[in-house]
């Protein structure tokens, strides 16, 4: 089996929003998704009570992708920073700008959506939660 890569967003406590978000913009199906709750109990660590709803693994399905989240458990903190990007690659121009549009909105543009010599329309934006994404779309040589 060839070696697969899944990006796995560790979130502050908002993983079920940023679920959300990410059905809604990429059209993502949720595979799995379980809280601290659910997961099995150990005596020798107490869940606390903040933590019970909070996302301890979750899956989305995007197109033949995935992405991965949890949330860190109360007292520790992710940092957001530009280490990772996810380029998402569309066949369509339209799509390229819906995706764009949908994952600005609360975020930060970082390049405008525009033809370039390689795409015809090609963006960066680091969205709400600190996630920065290329959107690229294939058509040019």
């Amino acid at each position: 089996m060839p070696l697969k890569l899944t990006p796995y967003f560790v979130m502050n406590g908002n993983a079920a929003e940023a679920i959300d978000f990410y059905q809604k913009a990429l059209d993502a199906k949720v595979i799995f998704k379980q809280t601290f709750q659910e997961m099995p109990e150990n005596p020798e660590f107490p869940l606390a009570e903040e933590a019970k709803n909070l996302i301890s693994h979750a899956m989305l399905q995007i197109g033949e992708s995935e992405l991965m989240f949890s949330d860190q458990m109360p007292g520790s903190r992710a940092t957001s920073g530009d280490q990772l990007t996810i380029c998402i690659t569309s066949p369509d121009k339209e799509q390229s700008e819906t995706i764009f549009a949908k994952l600005s909105d609360g975020g930060k543009i970082n390049m405008p959506l525009q033809e370039t010599f390689f795409s015809p329309a090609y963006g960066m934006v680091t969205d709400k939660f600190g996630i920065a994404f290329q959107i690229f779309t294939e058509g040019k040589e």
